[in-house]
Formats: C-alpha cells, structure tokens, sequence
C-alpha cells in the first residue's frame, strides 16, 4: 500500500517538536503507515528537510497543481493507495480537482469543532471522515463520521518506560479555552505543585488570574518539545486536564501524549461524551463531570477529588494501556481500512 501523507501552510514544523495539533496528528499517520508496512511519501514543502535522510519526500502540494499538467501526470503515475490530510481539504476545490485524478481513498481527521465540510466532502468509504468522541460524531453526522482516537506524535518524543512521578502538571495552549487556572485552583486546595507546561496564546486571561497564576505552588515552564516535554508528564503524578464550559475538544493530544508516558489522568468536563470519555477508562485515569451553571471554585474542589483518586492509579499499568490504546500503527490500520501485517 502506498500512501501520502499532505502537509499545510502553517506556522509549525512537520513534524513539529513542541506545540502543534494536525501537524502531530499527520506524522503520527506517517510513522504509523510505515510501522504497518505500508511505503510512505510526504507530500509538501513543510516536511522537514531532514526527513530526505529516511523517507520519500515529495515537496508539492495538490491545492497548487494545474490541471492536466506535468505534476499532475506524474502524481496520478505513482499509483497512490490512500491520501491522508488535514479536515479542511476535502472541501477545498483546489485540492479535490487533484484528488480526483488520482483515484485513491483519502482519510482525514476531524480537528476542529465549528469547521463546516462542503456537502460532498465525505462518502463514508473513498473518502472517510474520523471523529473522536461522541459529542464530536454528532456534530458531524452528515458526513458519516467513522469513530477513531486520534495518536499524536512530535519529533523525538519516545516514551521511556514509566516512573512514579512527583507533582501534578498541566499542559496545552495557555489561554481562557483551555481553563488552567482551574487545574492551579485544584492543586492550590490539595497543597500540591503544579507545572504549567505550554505557550501562552491569551495575556489577558492570565492577567485576570495573576493571583492564582502568580501563586507559590505554580511551576511556569514555557512550552517544552522532544524529550522534556515527554520527560515533562512522565515525571509527573498526575495530568491534570480541564477545558472551559463552552469549550469543544476535537483532537485532544494531551489523552495519548499521557498515557503514554504512564502518567494517569484527571479531567474535568462539563457534559457526557467528550473525548475524557472516550480516551480514558477507570484503569488509566478519573473523570469528573462539573455542573457548568456552578463556580470555578465548586468545579476546582470536584478536580481536587478526582486528583486523588487518579494519583493511586499503577503507572506502569496505565502505560501498557496507553501504548495499545494510541499505537500509531494500529491507528493507521483503523484508518487505512488495510489488513497491514
């Protein structure tokens, strides 16, 4: 099987080594397709130049092609199985032009939770929609969403085998979306640490909460890649994952990038069927669900709890589940439909 894996114009490497979402996802695919046995090509000037040294990297764009071109000849000669790339493009003209020359299977996955797909973007069997948690398949239900974890992965960011872990850590984009005052808030009643790992994206929001934020008990760390970031939640506790009220998790690395690293889990959600739920079992993590209409401080005291329990939880145990459950070639089999060996 022969598969191309399509970068985007975007501000992050591919794959990128720190902070990214789709871009993690894609080489996921990648590393993924060829663990599976499939062969691979990088298709897109943003793959690294570095990866010419081990795969096949094809620095072209389909979006960018001319009908009945060179390009386009020789793109459709090289017999592609499967494309895969990220959610916006199967509804883009451009792209689909090319697409549709090639007479492959595209895959992609859902990354965003407001993103509206043209009508005929997906059929369900040539081109094949993946949506994490419940909340997000119904979101996307006219476009026969397929459900599917999505793996993450970043430059040199391989799992060590897991350790005990001290203090609690959170990480992701710093800003009023993802809600980590509430994860400081937790910590701050349990009289634990905490590290906040991630760029800042809002000054505002941390502005409103510079009491909290600014407290004893916070680690700022900036954002981490490679293996102080892995090292960064392997060394922890316990993850602690929170989102505000309003928040939809389409993608949601952090649950894979977790459990991993044997690192177990506790998330704060505001409703059934996020990807908490989907991601997460009583043997890797713990699951609070806040009423949306009560405080901060009643939604942090709940995190508090959940934190306890999940700080019992095997480290080793959650790894070997985490390994199995966000295993990047058995996310490429799910995807590629291909009984790989």
């Amino acid at each position: 099987m022969l598969v191309g894996v399509c970068d985007f114009p975007g501000s992050y490497a591919f794959p990128p080594a720190g902070y990214g979402g789709i871009e993690r996802w894609l080489w996921a695919v990648a590393v993924g397709a060829r663990a599976a046995g499939a062969d691979v090509h990088l298709l897109g000037p943003g793959w690294l130049t570095d990866l010419e040294n081990d795969w096949v990297r094809r620095p072209v764009r389909l979006e960018d092609i001319t009908p009945g071109s060179l390009a386009q000849r020789e793109l459709r000669d090289t017999g592609y199985d499967l494309l895969v790339v990220g959610h916006e493009y199967p509804s883009l003209p451009a792209w689909t032009r090319t697409w549709n020359e090639l007479d492959c299977d595209v895959a992609t996955f859902q990354h965003s939770p407001v993103f509206q797909h043209a009508d005929t973007a997906f059929d369900g069997k040539r081109s094949r929609l993946y949506c994490y948690s419940p909340e997000m398949i119904e979101r996307y239900t006219d476009h026969q969403p397929i459900p599917e974890l999505a793996v993450h992965l970043g430059l040199d960011e391989e799992e060590p085998p897991a350790v005990a872990g001290k203090d609690l850590v959170w990480l992701g984009r710093i800003d009023e979306e993802k809600a980590p005052h509430l994860a400081v808030r937790a910590a701050q009643m349990l009289g634990r640490r905490i590290r906040v790992v991630g760029p800042v994206f809002d000054e505002s929001y941390i502005r409103r909460h510079d009491r909290l934020f600014g407290a004893d008990h916070v680690e700022w760390v900036g954002e981490l890649g490679g293996p102080a970031k892995t090292a960064a939640i392997r060394d922890a506790s316990v993850f602690v994952y929170t989102y505000a009220r309003t928040y939809v998790e389409a993608g949601a690395a952090v649950f894979g990038e977790t459990l991993r690293t044997g690192t177990p889990m506790a998330a704060l959600t505001w409703r059934e069927g996020t990807c908490a739920e989907a991601a997460l079992c009583e043997q890797t993590g713990v699951i609070t669900v806040a009423d949306p209409d009560e405080d901060d401080e009643a939604a942090a005291r709940q995190l508090a709890r959940a934190i306890e329990q999940a700080e019992v939880l095997d480290h080793a145990h959650v790894q070997t589940i985490g390994m199995d459950r966000f295993d990047p070639a058995r996310h490429f089999k799910a995807m590629s439909a291909w009984p790989c060996s």
